[in-house]
């Protein structure tokens, strides 16, 4: 039996990649409607070889709808999931509203597919923050396989994380950099074009970011409570994909070699790490991809049970849509198939 399937906020950059993967790996769905704010009404959008035309959200009746699909912003969430839960529909949402709710399970499916039990509570399950979903992917191997006690990461994050004004943002200050125009800022404090920006979302009271404390708090939700993590998260001059250097300290001793050898087995990862020129993957590179991209794999001599990494993957894809499609995938596969 087919699924109904709606992707809220169809017309942004994460919904167009949700209604993409959708359709590239072929999700049992006999229909899937495009939905966004009354403005976009009548948009169209690609599903496949097919155009949807977008239904508004304020009109639209999820009796009949199995998965919602939730990317249009934390604060249309947090009034539209709960209404939707209750016609019976189960939502995954992309924003962080509901990430730190006990009641709503926080997936990345190779990482802790089983929390996913628990949506039955509010009909909700949460999408991770695009840096955390590569970070525990990459960490859960290695976890089991030496235990995790410490966690410092130093973030690379494209501008596509903050949407397609930002994108913009950064493609009118490049060009406004060669010809010799003012350089215009709406979307970033400072300057984006050929700079780096040390700074997340909005700053807290102990100099940490919201992006920074996402990264803590969603990686002991996901993975394990007692893993300390500190993050310093920076935005960078490109479009897509997010870079992240990553030291990590084990309670039991792992050898470079051996977590080389974890890595190359485990689910969603690709290893690629040739000790020469060029032997890596760059955020450029994996854009499109499934994957999350492991490289520089080597031991940190200055801790004892250390290693460090370079973690890659398209933020888009793995730190978004795909999550929230393998999400719904594994939801398919445990629950509602059988109730079917």
């Amino acid at each position: 039996m087919g699924l109904k399937v709606a992707v809220v906020g169809a017309t942004g950059n994460v919904g167009h990649e949700m209604l993409n993967i959708l359709e590239e790996r072929q999700f049992p769905a006999t229909e899937v409607v495009a939905i966004a704010s009354r403005r976009s009404q009548g948009k169209e959008v690609s599903y496949g070889d097919r155009t949807l035309k977008c239904q508004a959200l304020e009109n639209f009746d999820f009796s009949d709808t199995d998965i919602v699909m939730m990317s249009a912003g934390g604060g249309v969430s947090k009034e539209w999931s709960p209404k939707i839960a209750k016609q019976g529909a189960v939502v995954i949402d992309n924003s962080s509203t509901w990430r730190t709710d006990p009641d709503v399970p926080l997936i990345v499916p190779e990482v802790n597919a089983d929390a996913i039990a628990g949506y039955a509570k509010k009909n909700i399950i949460a999408n991770p923050n695009c840096s955390t979903a590569q970070l525990v992917v990459a960490l859960k191997p290695l976890h089991d396989a030496a235990q995790i006690e410490r966690v410092v990461v130093s973030t690379y994050q494209s501008v596509s994380g903050t949407g397609k004004d930002a994108m913009d943002e950064l493609f009118n200050q490049t060009r406004a950099v060669f010809v010799n125009d003012p350089i215009e800022k709406s979307i970033y404090p400072k300057q984006i074009a050929f700079n780096v920006i040390p700074h997340g979302g909005d700053f807290m009271e102990d100099g940490y970011t919201t992006e920074e404390w996402k990264m803590t708090v969603e990686t002991k939700k996901i993975l394990d409570p007692k893993i300390k993590l500190t993050a310093t998260s920076v935005r960078v001059p490109v479009f897509v994909g997010h870079g992240e250097a990553v030291h990590i300290e084990f309670a039991k001793p792992i050898s470079d070699k051996e977590a080389r050898n974890i890595l190359r087995e485990a689910p969603g990862i690709l290893v690629v790490d040739k000790r020469e020129d060029g032997g890596y993957v760059t955020p450029v590179e994996c854009v499109g991809d499934f994957a999350t991209f492991v490289s520089r794999i080597r031991t940190d001599p200055t801790v004892d049970n250390g290693l460090a990494l370079w973690v890659v993957s398209d933020n888009l894809r793995k730190g978004a849509a795909l999550n929230a499609v393998q999400i719904a995938e594994l939801l398919n596969t445990k629950y509602l198939a059988k109730a079917a």
